[in-house]
């Protein structure tokens, strides 16, 4: 993953590229000192990974991130500074991570983790897969134990609802949604498919549609041990997507 940080102290933006380095599987793609020098080299960098100090002279970096959102495809934004009066302001400018200063090695690879989404190439490929249309946001908004986190979209496998609340099953665990499975269904069509009146699931991470023994069909999906049941009336489209695919 390509990542470009933004700090408008030279030794912060060292001592940040160093840590990052230090994890393996990054590249530091470049450096800025403020917003709008942050747009630029990341328009000529294209980087996957944006670390945003938030306080710069000019163009701060809540302002800078919503101009990257606007990018094709969008960088995920991490904000680290100093200040913890900026969270809502930095979520609502749909960063995926959050990190104070003095930034620690342990909270940084948590960050970068969650950042972890579909590559250029693999973007690429799916865009040109029958049947597959990419649409939507690329990280929900979702709660656990605890607090609010932001879930890329590509990690999840399964949208369940059960009784009042939506679930979203994803690489590392279990998440609860304020949208209905309706919302979600209209929203990421073409990258999800409706499997019966309670169940989306990610058509990227299906590996097989199996049957039991009393007849009944469910759905395999990659990294994810629950078997969603497939209803009678969506078993014949999803055999028709699969086969497409």
């Amino acid at each position: 993953m390509n990542v470009l940080i933004v700090d408008d102290e030279p030794l912060a933006r060292e001592r940040l590229s160093r840590m990052v380095l230090a994890l393996g599987g990054f590249r530091v793609v470049g450096q800025a000192g403020n917003g709008q020098e942050a747009i630029k080299v990341a328009r000529d960098t294209s980087p996957d990974v944006v670390f945003m100090d938030v306080r710069m002279p000019g163009m701060d970096g809540l302002a800078a991130a919503l101009h990257l959102a606007e990018l094709d495809p969008p960088p995920a934004v991490i904000f680290c500074t100093a200040y913890d009066d900026y969270a809502v302001a930095a979520f609502s400018s749909e960063a995926v991570g959050y990190l104070l200063k003095p930034v620690k090695q342990a909270d940084l690879e948590s960050a970068l983790n969650r950042a972890r989404r579909v590559n250029k190439a693999q973007l690429a490929e799916l865009q040109q897969t029958p049947g597959v249309v990419l649409g939507g946001r690329s990280h929900i908004s979702a709660k656990n134990r605890r607090g609010m986190e932001l879930v890329p979209v590509s990690e999840v496998r399964l949208f369940l609802a059960e009784h009042k609340y939506v679930s979203a099953y994803h690489a590392e665990g279990e998440a609860l949604l304020d949208e209905t499975l309706k919302e979600l269904e209209t929203e990421f069509e073409g990258r999800f498919i409706r499997i019966h009146r309670n169940a989306l699931v990610a058509i990227s991470h299906i590996e097989a549609i199996e049957k039991s023994q009393d007849g009944l069909s469910y759905v395999r999906l990659k990294g994810l041990d629950i078997r969603p049941q497939v209803s009678r009336r969506h078993i014949a489209p999803l055999r028709k997507l699969l086969e497409q695919i």
